[in-house]
């Protein structure tokens, strides 16, 4: 029965992966057709960065009251039925609408199923289960593309998710009954958690430094993920529709990273992989910034090569860093921060890309990376991470 839900948790990763790319590789059609500025993009995504962190910071709370089972099924319905919604849109402000129950079913997902992955499984699974959220975000632009060039329109594409949505929304719900089934240590793991308050959860020492860090990987994937479209059209003269199918190469990058870093993890250590990804990331940056013609596609691979390793890791170090009992409520708080890192730098760019240049694409991330490496190695000192995990390998040892 436990590989049985693991089998279904990762049918769940694929559901939050699919609906993550759709509005990046959707949007230099969407904005044409609406007749809007090519900055909207960031109304949207800020809309539903508020929803998931409205959602994110009640995660602890609807956890505790409806367990993880119920809440991972909710949430994807409630995705389904936003998708769908997207795919009748025929003006801007009705994006909008259905862009807040799209955020709100993602924040309370997303924190309950990464938590209880980082308390009962092992750091190769929280690698390779989001890897399987890679498999979904490089869905995601590959069905927007063969809509378009099918003549079928984004709306198609959005359409058809919407129905993968419904289909894994039964699959989740026919397993509730496999999470009750769990081994006495993990019931125990989840009866001492602790519901913390975001004053409780700030005094914690290095708390603020890792929700930085957390802050910054999510607002330069998301920033990485929505803009690199527009960029390829704006500044390197490709098709929307060619262009759609090139965002597919910054997915690839993320879920064959994710797929190599479970065999990885276990030898590295959670420390290792993050400053792996980190400088990985700063590769693609450089060859970002190339003006040679192969340059831009090198570089969305390399950038989500680097971002693979990072956003696992960093979870799955959570209770190592703060302790079992907390980790849900730090998670719920990192999702937070996540989504407002999302919700802000994304739309940031939209507007300083607006009035200056779109060709700041590759120095913006790379602004956001040197932040998150302070800010993830004060939280490594702070905790003693690197301690923690250099003597729990010796043990296994």
């Amino acid at each position: 029965m436990v590989h049985l839900l693991l089998g279904v948790i990762y049918l769940a990763f694929i559901s939050l992966g699919l609906p993550d790319s759709l509005l990046g590789s959707a949007w230099p059609s969407i904005y044409g057709e609406l007749g809007v500025p090519v900055s909207y993009a960031g109304i949207i995504s800020m809309i539903i960065s508020a929803g998931t962190i409205l959602s994110s910071l009640n995660s602890d709370r609807l956890t505790h009251k409806l367990g993880p089972g119920r809440v991972t099924a909710f949430s994807v319905a409630l995705t389904a039925l936003a998708l769908f919604g997207f795919s009748t849109a025929s003006s801007f402000w009705m994006l909008c609408l259905w862009a807040v129950p799209y955020g709100l079913g993602a924040g309370s997902v997303d924190a309950a199923l990464n938590n209880y992955v980082a308390l009962h499984y092992a750091s190769r699974h929280m690698s390779w289960l989001h890897c399987m959220w890679g498999v979904g975000t490089l869905m995601g632009p590959n069905l927007i593309s063969y809509a378009l060039s099918g003549g079928q329109g984004w709306q198609m594409g959005y359409r058809i998710i919407s129905l993968m949505q419904v289909v894994l929304t039964a699959v989740l719900l026919f397993s509730l009954p496999l999470w009750k089934r769990q081994p006495a240590a993990a019931q125990d793991a989840e009866s001492d958690s602790q519901v913390l308050s975001l004053r409780q959860v700030a005094r914690i020492p290095g708390a603020k430094s890792a929700v930085l860090a957390f802050f910054c990987y999510c607002a330069l994937e998301q920033t990485a993920g929505l803009w690199a479209g527009s960029y390829m059209v704006l500044h390197s003269g490709l098709s929307a529709e060619r262009a759609a199918r090139l965002v597919g190469l910054f997915y690839i990058g993320i879920t064959v990273g994710r797929a190599v870093s479970g065999f990885m993890t276990t030898a590295l250590g959670d420390v290792r992989m993050i400053r792996l990804g980190q400088t990985v990331i700063l590769a693609g940056c450089a060859a970002l910034l190339l003006p040679i013609s192969w340059s831009v596609q090198t570089g969305l691979v390399l950038v989500g090569l680097g971002c693979a390793p990072i956003y696992p890791s960093i979870i799955h170090a959570t209770p190592d860093r703060f302790g079992a009992n907390r980790s849900q409520s730090l998670i719920g708080l990192q999702m937070a921060s996540a989504y407002v890192g999302t919700c802000l730098m994304p739309p940031a760019f939209g507007v300083l890309s607006e009035h200056l240049t779109i060709g700041l694409f590759p120095v913006y991330l790379l602004a956001i990376l040197i932040v998150m490496v302070c800010a993830n190695e004060h939280a490594n000192r702070v905790t003693g991470l690197c301690q923690k995990q250099q003597a729990s390998r010796q043990r296994v040892s």
